[in-house]
């Protein structure tokens, strides 16, 4: 999707999203003159509006929870790859 309408459905406002991109809290796909966001992106876009409005995290700790929650699904995608291959395995 286009920034715009990343922005309409994130809810972010067009500076924050900057920021957050030179923060590297969002790594949008496409050219950097033309990002594309996925339905992912936005989720990730409101945890990180949340973690900073609701509740009051400082931006180091956006980003090590941001860190820890890319760690924590890398580690669920190993174990159902893991899952996958122990059960396509013969006897």
């Amino acid at each position: 999707m286009s920034r715009e309408e990343f922005l309409s459905l994130s809810g972010i406002e067009h500076d924050t999203l900057g920021v957050w991109i030179e923060q590297e809290w969002l790594i949008p796909s496409g050219s950097s003159a033309e990002p594309s966001f996925s339905d992912i992106d936005i989720a990730r876009a409101r945890l990180i509006r949340e973690l900073l409005v609701d509740f009051g995290v400082n931006s180091e700790g956006v980003g090590v929870i941001l860190n820890l929650v890319d760690q924590l699904y890398g580690v669920r995608r190993t174990l159902t790859e893991l899952r996958q291959a122990i059960r396509t395995t013969p006897g």
